[in-house]
């Protein structure tokens, strides 16, 4: 009896530990469910609203995922910790307006890119900071992990200011307001939802003409079959209108 006992237990242990292989599992109506990660700090691309999850990448993500035959499930953290996540295989795609640089594509596989995003200088309104030359002197927040903190680092030995990250974009308005930060570099659209809270704030877009290298794209694990799926269904929304929709939705000033 104790021999039978033990060999039940050696099973369960052994499906168990399958179990926890990899992020992706069924779901009730028989769809593959698969995780997807990202950082609710960016409105509004994503956000939390309550318990919930939401926003465009989050739509995004739900619209792609039934055209290619899954679910979504949506895990928050620390945008600095997704690509990790991603190859150790926690989650299986990242949506949070990831911009596929050299030194990313060397570790996951992208989608196309979804959207094109510019760089924005935001500070307090009596703050005198118009401009790139008044942020001599300065300290300038960028997230942790973001294109904004290549562009700091880009930008500071030409303006002469230093730049300090932190995780949460929310962190780094926190930090304007209390006056530890001057400015911070941040996304125009996100910037702009935190300028509707945020009456003492201001912005300016960074001239750059290569915007195109701020796009956002979907992040996957190297040689993923998500990554052809998804792009076929990308296009598919791209060709439909369907992407231009969900745009007008999240970004449009008149909804």
């Amino acid at each position: 009896m104790k021999k039978w006992l033990l060999l039940l237990v050696a099973a369960c242990i052994t499906l168990a530990l399958s179990a926890c292989g990899s992020s992706s599992s069924g779901s009730a109506d028989g769809k593959k469910k698969i995780i997807m990660g990202t950082s609710a700090d960016y409105k509004p691309f994503e956000y939390k609203d309550g318990d919930n999850i939401v926003g465009f990448d989050v739509d995004l993500a739900k619209a792609l995922a039934k055209k290619a035959g899954y679910e979504i499930e949506v895990q928050d953290m620390d945008f600095n910790s997704l690509i990790t996540a991603l190859k150790s295989k926690q989650i299986d795609m990242v949506l949070s307006g990831m911009t596929p640089t050299p030194e990313r594509k060397k570790q996951v596989d992208f989608s196309d890119i979804y959207y094109t995003a510019h760089h924005m200088i935001v500070s307090k309104k009596d703050s005198g900071i118009d401009s790139l030359s008044d942020l001599k002197g300065k300290t300038v927040g960028v997230q942790l992990g973001s294109i904004q903190e290549e562009k700091g680092k880009e930008l500071s030995p030409d303006y002469d200011f230093k730049t300090e990250d932190r995780n949460r974009i929310s962190d780094l308005v926190q930090e304007i307001k209390s006056g530890r930060f001057d400015a911070a570099i941040i996304e125009d659209m996100v910037a702009e939802g935190y300028f509707n809270s945020n009456e003492d704030l201001q912005g300016y877009t960074i001239p750059d003409a290569k915007a195109e290298e701020a796009g956002s794209a979907i992040a996957f694990r190297k040689d993923s079959d998500l990554t052809d799926k998804f792009n076929k269904a990308l296009k598919e929304m791209k060709d439909n209108g369907e992407l231009d929709k969900l745009k007008k939705k999240w970004f449009s000033n008149e909804k």
